[in-house]
Order: C-alpha cells, then structure tokens, then sequence
C-alpha cells in the first residue's frame, strides 16, 4: 500500500512539473512588426527550466540554431532546417544566442534567458557581426 502511494505520489509529482511548463511560440520574419528586416519575433524570451520554444517559419528562407560558443556550459547545441518549424526544450540554465544561419550577418538573432540569470562574462566577445552584436547587447538589456 504504502509502496502503490508513493509511485502515485512521484508521478502525480512528475506530471505537476510538465503541467507548468511553458511553451513560447517565436516566429521568424522577413520583416518585423517594428518593420525591422530579418528578425525573431519575440527577439528576447525569458523562460524557466523545462519552457519549450518553439520557433515558427513564418515567412521562407530561415532557421534557427544556436551560436557557437555562446550557450550555457553543459546545454546542448541545437538547430532547426531551413523552412522548418523545430521546438526545442531547454534544461540548462543561462543566456543562448540563437541566430538564422542565412541571414546571420544581417543581425537576425535572438537571446533566451532560462532562470533568474546574468549576461555572462565576455558574452559578446569573438566573431559577431556588427549587426548581430547590436540587437544581442539590446535583448540583454532585459536581463
């Protein structure tokens, strides 16, 4: 008996947790509400533990994936195919930079913060474009 409550309890436990667990829909434009050109919309989403975005290709000719180097210690790279809607659950805590492959350069990218954290040290340092450098230091401004 006491056996039976406490796998219910772990797993009405369990399940509580999953039933938390936000997902955030980011779409990816060729232009913006603010009529900027190639962008995640939203560019800034903070999220907790477990929190699943999903990224929508709204409009064609982009994706989403991760920067290299410039994801949480331990967090695992991820990347979406061109055209495709992709979701990705994120467990690591801390600050990813999330870019389109394509249009990298033309600064479309995006910051998720999962938990209550900081802008890491020497976040933005190493080979960014300008433009891209311009709208990541404006989307860790929220943090």
């Amino acid at each position: 008996m006491i056996r039976t409550a406490t796998t219910a309890f772990a797993f009405a436990a369990l399940m509580a947790g999953a039933a938390f667990a936000e997902t955030y829909e980011v779409q990816m434009l060729n232009k913006g509400s603010d009529n900027a050109r190639m962008v995640f919309e939203p560019a800034f989403v903070q999220a907790a533990p477990g929190d699943t975005i999903k990224f929508v290709a709204t409009d064609k000719g982009h994706n989403a994936e991760t920067v290299k180097g410039m994801i949480p210690e331990g967090a695992e790279k991820f990347g979406g195919k061109i055209n495709h809607d992709f979701e990705v659950t994120l467990d690591v805590e801390g600050v990813y930079a999330v870019m389109c492959k394509p249009h990298y350069a033309m600064g479309m990218v995006m910051t998720i913060a999962v938990g209550d954290v900081d802008t890491p040290a020497g976040f933005l340092e190493g080979r960014v474009p300008k433009k891209a450098k311009e709208r990541f230091q404006a989307q860790l401004d929220n943090l």
